[in-house]
């Protein structure tokens, strides 16, 4: 080979030496000694391409975050070792520059990474401290169905935080621990005591199951329905029992009552059917008792009455609805009866008579003296002697009305 070839980047000696240029001088990069300079040349700037497409490919990598920080420094590094001796030709001028930008990207990326990692630690701080907190609550609670599960739930979310500082993370792991060693304790006692309370209820409800069934078939409707009901309470009062027998000590429960309630209500509807008869009945004999009204002749009415409460009493009941109704309308044809018979025996009694009369007298006698004193204080100009007298001749002639009125309803 002979002749020279160069570029602005770099040139071919005669000796076939290839340089390239940089701002510190020349620097030998190979030798060519085949072929025309020209073809040396491009050899070297092809590897120059090479190099700079890994340094593009570095840039891109660091530039989009997709490398760490440490990561960045280190293949950062390792260009800046292949650019140094880099056997290219080609502006490394500008590959070190592009480099050196590099260095304030990774700088930036670093400090960032360093907030974001500060953020990350004070939020699962935060978060910690909160699962704590909730852990606690949990613990000082009695919400034995769910509790286990958000348990669970908060300890999943404490292991896919990162760690703390050792004395904070401690600190908070403690009160975590404690909090679902306490509620694990207290749940397992809670469920030890229930067991034992269903199995008393177990007890008290076979009994109550067992009397149930003994009552079922009686016709004591009365008697029996009250003791259900008292079952009932009882039933209730007693809690759950376990959950195996819960169900099929309440079927013999139900169903010895279900018999019983439905025999006292077909019974009752037999009753019923009669009952509307015997209202019937009592209807016609009401209307029979209410035609003795006004009472004229009580003797009589007397007489008459007493048939009809007999006939009455031997009809037997009528529909609860109706009982008070129909009593009422029989009542009140009693008491005007008994209203008749206690006046025909004040008209008739001589004794009330005598004193009746005896009251008469004494009321005329007493106000002829309050008249004569009216007038004397009328004479003397005794104003006030005189309204006083007249008051007490007002009240007298009141009362002797009253009086005259009696001895009249006991006039013949």
């Amino acid at each position: 080979m002979s002749g020279t070839a160069e570029d602005p980047w770099g040139r071919v000696a005669d000796d076939g030496t290839v340089y390239v240029r940089t701002e510190s001088g020349e620097r030998a990069v190979g030798s060519w000694h085949v072929g025309d300079p020209e073809g040396a040349l491009t050899f070297f700037r092809r590897k120059y391409d090479a190099l700079a497409l890994e340094v593009g490919l570095l840039a891109s990598r660091v530039e989009s975050g997709i490398l760490a920080p440490d990561e960045a420094q280190s293949a950062l590094r390792r260009e800046r070792r292949n650019l140094a001796d880099a056997a290219v030709v080609g502006d490394l001028g500008a590959l070190a520059t592009r480099l050196d930008a590099l260095e304030a990207v990774i700088a930036e990326r670093r400090t960032q990474r360093k907030a974001e990692r500060k953020r990350h630690v004070e939020e699962a701080k935060r978060v910690k401290s909160d699962i704590a907190e909730e852990a606690e609550k949990l613990a000082a609670g009695s919400d034995w169905r769910h509790g286990v599960g958000r348990f669970r739930e908060l300890l999943d979310q404490w292991k896919a935080l990162p760690r703390l500082d050792k004395p904070t993370d401690d600190e908070l792991w403690r009160r975590f621990s404690s909090a679902r060693t306490a509620y694990t304790r207290h749940r397992k006692q809670h469920f030890t005591e229930l067991n034992a309370r269903r199995e008393d209820s177990r007890q008290v409800k076979e009994e109550l199951a067992a009397e149930a069934e003994s009552l079922a078939d009686s016709t004591d409707w009365g008697r029996v329905s009250a003791r259900y009901r008292e079952l009932m309470r009882r039933w209730k009062a007693a809690g759950p029992a376990p959950r195996d027998v819960e169900d099929q000590l309440w079927k013999r429960f139900r169903a010895a009552q279900d018999r019983f309630f439905t025999a006292r209500n077909t019974t009752f509807a037999e009753q019923e059917a009669e009952f509307e008869t015997n209202l019937t009945q009592k209807e016609a004999l009401l209307t029979e008792a209410e035609a003795l009204l006004p009472v004229r002749d009580q003797r009589n009415a007397r007489e008459a009455y007493r048939d009809i409460l007999a006939r009455w009493d031997r009809i037997g009941r009528v529909p609860r609805a109706s009982v008070r109704t129909v009593e009422g309308r029989l009542r009140k044809v009693e008491e005007a009866i008994q209203a008749a018979e206690v006046k025909e025996w004040r008209r008739t009694n001589p004794e009330t008579r005598a004193r009746a009369n005896d009251t008469l007298s004494q009321l005329r006698s007493s106000i002829a003296d309050l008249e004569r004193t009216v007038e004397e204080h009328r004479a003397k100009g005794d104003s006030q002697g005189q309204h006083q007298a007249e008051e007490a001749l007002d009240a007298r002639r009141a009362w002797l009305a009253e009086v005259e009125k009696t001895l009249d309803e006991f006039s013949p």
